[in-house]
């Protein structure tokens, strides 16, 4: 098999293609061995595969969460609407306990599931592939959820720098 040839751009220039794609913005949340709980804003979640239910998002190798993550065995993925911009900024620039005065429920797998999500899918944590600086973790579903007025409920997109809701066309 042929190598990849090197690059022909910056990382501005790649940063600012990837940013035309619109991604929906979720909340990774998780619990830790002490029983704090942690969570972060991610917007890399996709689905992989129906059979079985496997779902995969993204973090930095840096970030602080890496070490619970990575040996954890459960965490839910949080899918916000619109109306959640607070909540995703919370996770993702909040220092200290971005828990803090957030409603949360336990799910079946004790991790939380965060109140007015459009939808949430608790996950074993069933593979961890590390590529380049991030390690991409594929979650294996084991329970999901949504809300029903979910078509009345715009998600959070962010799109070119900015968040944004979502209209028909």
């Amino acid at each position: 098999m042929k190598s990849a040839s090197p690059p022909n751009f910056d990382q501005v220039a790649f940063r600012r293609a990837l940013s035309q794609f619109a991604t929906g913005v979720t909340v990774i949340t998780t619990r830790a061995s002490s029983g704090k709980l942690i969570g972060i804003t991610a917007s890399s979640f996709n689905s992989v595969s129906m059979t079985p239910p496997l779902v995969l998002w993204s973090l930095a190798t840096r970030s602080a969460s890496m070490p619970v993550f990575r040996e954890n065995s459960h965490y839910v993925v949080n899918v916000l609407a619109a109306s959640q911009l607070d909540l995703c900024k919370r996770f993702a620039t909040v220092k200290g306990d971005r828990f803090e005065g957030v409603s949360h429920a336990a799910g079946d797998s004790g991790m939380p599931v965060l109140d007015g999500a459009l939808a949430w899918f608790e996950c074993h944590n069933r593979s961890r592939y590390e590529e380049g600086d991030h390690v991409i973790f594929v979650g294996e579903v084991e329970r999901c959820g949504f809300i029903d007025e979910a078509g009345e409920t715009q998600p959070l997109v962010f799109q070119n720098g900015n968040f944004h809701g979502l209209g028909p066309l």
